[in-house]
């Protein structure tokens, strides 16, 4: 059966957007530095002002993640990282603080635990949808069909490459919102944002998007600022990640009050 339920995500964003604002997305691995102090730093993230979570889930094979991101989540599976462990982290999180988490996964690591499965497991902990920046809308038949079922966000990539045919497939399957990224290549900070970022949003804008959220190279308030002068949504993941690899919990909490500055941004 289909659910009609309404995107935790896109309430969120939605809510931000209306307040004049966009909404800042954090992203952290689970397990790294170990599952306990993941959980803790994901909470410390929303009571920083990160509005969305992004956890990742590590992976042997991460091609699309830059050095800080692959060396924590090298480290997370040294340390024991199950799949299982994402569910705990959701279902802790979410019990400490209130705001959507989504899971960041290479479609790999889902096919092997069952699709179906992998969905209801992801439901019943409270998280709110999947980012698969390796899955493509034709190639995802079983995953729209479990988010169909379950009501599941399902998060699809755009990047300055696409054809308008593709940008098209990425906004018509996603839920929640389509995430933009910013340059070509792997994740990373940058000194500066691409400028490919306005141009992809614009395009997406003319394709029909309702909501597009930019990540990739975004580390200061500042990009955030810039990001949100016309994008809903601004995403940090290395930025958070090397925070709290080099100071701990502490640390990307600082990082995250620091990031959510820019969001006071009037549309």
């Amino acid at each position: 059966m289909t659910t009609t339920s309404t995107s935790q995500v896109e309430q969120v964003i939605s809510a931000r957007r209306d307040a004049g604002s966009g909404a800042l997305i954090g992203y952290l691995p689970v397990g790294f530095p170990d599952l306990q102090t993941s959980i803790d730093a994901a909470v410390a993230l929303v009571e920083n002002g990160v509005d969305i979570l992004e956890l990742g889930l590590p992976y042997s094979d991460p091609v699309m993640d830059g050095p800080v991101i692959q060396a924590a989540t090298l480290k997370a599976r040294e340390n024991g990282f199950r799949l299982r462990d994402g569910f705990t982290a959701i279902r802790e999180i979410r019990a400490r603080v209130n705001a959507p988490v989504l899971i960041m996964t290479y479609w790999n690591p889902v096919l092997q635990y069952g699709v179906e499965r992998f969905a209801d497991a992801l439901v019943e902990a409270g998280g709110a949808g999947l980012i698969t920046p390796d899955l493509i809308p034709d190639e995802g038949a079983d995953w729209l069909a479990a988010s169909e079922r379950t009501g599941l966000d399902r998060v699809f990539l755009a990047a300055p490459s696409s054809t308008d045919v593709r940008l098209r497939q990425a906004i018509e399957h996603s839920r929640g919102f389509v995430y933009t990224v910013s340059t070509m290549g792997v994740t990373g900070a940058r000194i500066d944002v691409d400028a490919a970022a306005k141009t992809l949003v614009r395009r997406l804008r003319e394709q029909g998007a309702e909501y597009a959220c930019v990540g990739l190279g975004i580390s200061t308030a500042e990009h955030v600022s810039q990001i949100l002068s016309y994008a809903d949504g601004a995403i940090v993941g290395s930025a958070l990640v090397r925070a709290l690899a080099e100071g701990g919990v502490s640390a990307v909490a600082d990082a995250a009050a620091s990031l959510a500055e820019g969001t006071a941004v009037q549309k």
